[in-house]
């Protein structure tokens, strides 16, 4: 079995490698000045990490998925993802190069209140991201004005510069997966084609009164993505998040059923998978513009 190591904090990842930590919250990563090997552990996060690898040299498993970790592409981890590294020689160093920051970091930073707007820490190994050469130097001029930041002595700006800059660095990576969504076009649209089906499908059978509304990670798990690529992917493609697909789905389905039916209000909301009548004509009316019966009403 692998040996789990905890990284709760930057020195602890910087510690594994041989690498000096500069500052106690965040550490620019350059693996061609590793010295000691690192493979065959699991590592749980406790940091956010973005690793830039433009060399093949180690395989990377997420969950249950091995990734082929290519040249020029970009894998982030968030605190909470377990992530296991397997080397492919016992060469020490790694044309390897990202950076690790801790929370603490970005507390009460622009950052801080924008981190979760960055969704590709939450992508699974397999959804990473492709870069192009000119990309690549982005991303490597970005690190190296970190590392110049973190070179220099702390003081009262280095926060918040430090985190305007690693702010720079996800916009950057914002903006290169928008452009791999769109030359991932044709898988897309077929992954939108399944995710319709699947939609379909889970109303036409016992699932809704057996298991409720379905979820995104419902749809994403029968796609083999994760949540956040997958909410991503869809609004990319379609302008609307998978939860506002489902809820038209679900508006949808109560139409025909008020319109073709003397079924009550809370039997079509049983039948559709709401746990409450009232959350049915919560939905309806937001969507709608009028409640279940008025809509009955105005089609009689």
């Amino acid at each position: 079995m692998d040996k789990m190591i905890n990284l709760d904090s930057v020195d602890r990842y910087n510690s594994l490698y041989g690498l000096e930590t500069l500052h106690p919250l965040v550490s620019v990563v350059n693996l061609t000045k590793a010295t000691k090997a690192v493979n065959h552990i699991q590592m749980n996060y406790g940091v956010y990490a973005l690793f830039l690898k433009l060399a093949k040299s180690c395989d990377i498993k997420y969950g249950r998925q091995h990734y082929d970790y290519q040249e020029g592409t970009i894998v982030c981890f968030a605190p909470g993802q377990t992530v296991g590294v397997e080397m492919l020689s016992d060469v020490v160093s790694q044309d390897v190069y990202g950076i690790l920051f801790h929370p603490d970091l970005i507390r009460g930073t622009s950052l801080g209140k924008s981190i979760k707007n960055y969704t590709f820490f939450s992508y699974s190994v397999s959804e990473a991201l492709h870069l192009s050469d000119q990309e690549k130097g982005i991303v490597m001029d970005c690190l190296e004005k970190i590392s110049i930041e973190l070179e220099h002595a702390i003081d009262k700006h280095s926060k918040s510069l430090i985190a305007m800059n690693i702010e720079l660095l996800l916009n950057y990576c914002m903006r290169f997966y928008e452009r791999q969504f769109i030359t991932r076009r044709d898988a897309n649209k077929d992954a939108l084609t399944r995710f319709e089906q699947l939609l379909t499908d889970y109303f036409q059978g016992q699932q809704p009164m057996e298991e409720g509304l379905p979820t995104v990670k419902y749809f994403a798990d029968k796609i083999c993505l994760s949540s956040n690529y997958f909410g991503d992917m869809v609004k990319k493609e379609t302008g609307k998040t998978p939860q506002e697909h489902i809820q038209e789905k679900v508006i949808e389905l109560a139409k025909e059923h008020i319109v073709a039916t003397d079924e009550t209000v809370s039997q079509i909301a049983y039948t559709l998978g709401f746990q409450y009548p009232q959350h049915l004509c919560r939905l309806f009316k937001k969507r709608v513009g009028c409640t279940p019966n008025e809509y009955r009403m105005k089609q009689g």
